[in-house]
């Protein structure tokens, strides 16, 4: 006798951004400001924020609009001096962590209710909270539980420190469980504040990391069903020699990372192999996909991955169009990807291709999966 195996749906995505929100070049403004560079140095740097992509980043913090908050700083003061500790860097991130992630998991329950006029958040059994950017404990999933409304015996799981592709680890995670046990309900929710980290070094790893990174929360739900987005396959593959070239480390002024510029050719030279294996492993080709859910870690790396894989910016417009708004968000990035999928999908009169979606962190690591779209969306 055939026991059926239970298939695990996202099915709702929610998202949210802070308050504040900056042009790229208005950012470039501050950094340039903060560094005291001579001209000839912010102009490079200004060169460097243009070629980015990135129009306008979120932050919880005012501080990169000197004259929109009057000359007060709540972490950053124009000349860094001290930079601001690490203590002071996570009494933010407690304060902001849990009201940006409440917003997002509201997002995400109000989607639901859209197609499940019915659903109660006090149906959630698994809590998966996933974050790189700040830590304390008791912790934002305890937090969580009382802003949301979930029940006190709601499971809670954190996945902390892996990254970008964080959320790949949390949807695993997510999928083992209602594999296993078909009536639970998890939410998934990935909260980064990056620009809490800003560094006042002038390396070049540094200055690429404070062009990037920005804040960002997104939640997801996950069941045991028939409708949504199935998560049918994953695959994840740590590229060789390559454990130097991004990493995170909890330094005395902020969490110090080292993000190398060589980390684009790197992940162009993996990414067709990852794909490989896990098509393979779906029993699908490149040219059976509706579409690429890339995580936009740069410019320079969707370019790449692009000419590799022998595709068009408008078939990468999603991850595109993400990091020209957002920035790199982090781990949260990208289900803000995903959901412009899940938007796109919903409007297709005839049965959707599935999607891959990728992303990449610390290791290098390169996470890949599979998602079908199914049922009413």
């Amino acid at each position: 006798m055939t026991v059926a195996t239970a298939v695990s749906y996202i099915t709702a995505i929610g998202t949210a951004v802070p308050g504040y929100r900056f042009a790229q070049m208005q950012i470039a403004g501050f950094m340039a400001e903060t560094a005291g560079l001579i001209p000839e140095k912010e102009k490079q740097l200004r060169s460097l924020y243009r070629h980015t992509a990135i129009r306008t980043r979120h932050s919880v913090l005012p501080d990169f609009d000197s004259a929109a908050n009057g000359g007060q700083y709540r972490l950053f003061n124009p000349a860094l001096t001290p930079p601001p500790t690490t203590a002071q860097r996570m009494a933010i991130y407690r304060e902001e962590c849990v009201p940006l992630a409440a917003r997002a998991a509201d997002a995400c329950f109000a989607e639901r209710e859209l197609t499940n006029p019915g659903f109660d958040r006090r149906s959630v059994t698994h809590l998966i909270y996933v974050s790189c950017t700040g830590l304390f404990a008791p912790g934002p999933d305890v937090d969580l539980v009382d802003v949301l409304g979930l029940n006190r015996s709601v499971q809670r799981i954190g996945i902390n420190f892996m990254g970008c592709h964080g959320a790949f680890n949390g949807l695993k995670v997510a999928d083992a469980i209602a594999r296993s046990s078909p009536g639970a309900v998890i939410l998934v929710v990935c909260l980064e504040l990056c620009t809490l980290h800003f560094s006042h070094r002038q390396d070049t790893d540094s200055l690429l990391a404070n062009a990037l990174f920005a804040d960002g929360a997104a939640a997801v739900l996950v069941e045991a069903g028939t409708s949504g987005l199935a998560l049918t396959h994953f695959y994840s593959e740590i590229i060789p020699d390559s454990k130097a070239e991004m990493s995170w480390t909890i330094g005395d002024a902020g969490f110090d990372m080292i993000l190398a510029t060589t980390v684009p050719q790197q992940i162009r030279a993996a990414i067709n192999e990852v794909l490989y294996n896990l098509l393979r492993q779906a029993n699908l080709r490149l040219t059976d996909l509706g579409g690429l859910a890339i995580h936009p870690g740069g410019k320079r790396i969707l370019d790449l991955i692009e000419k590799e894989l022998d595709i068009t910016a408008a078939v990468n417009k999603h991850a595109r169009a993400v990091l020209q708004e957002y920035g790199n968000m982090s781990s949260a990035t990208i289900l803000f990807v995903i959901q412009r999928f899940w938007q796109e999908l919903s409007l297709m009169p005839e049965p959707a291709k599935p999607v891959v979606a990728c992303a990449f962190g610390p290791g290098l690591t390169i996470e890949a999966m599979v998602l079908r779209p199914g049922g009413k969306m």
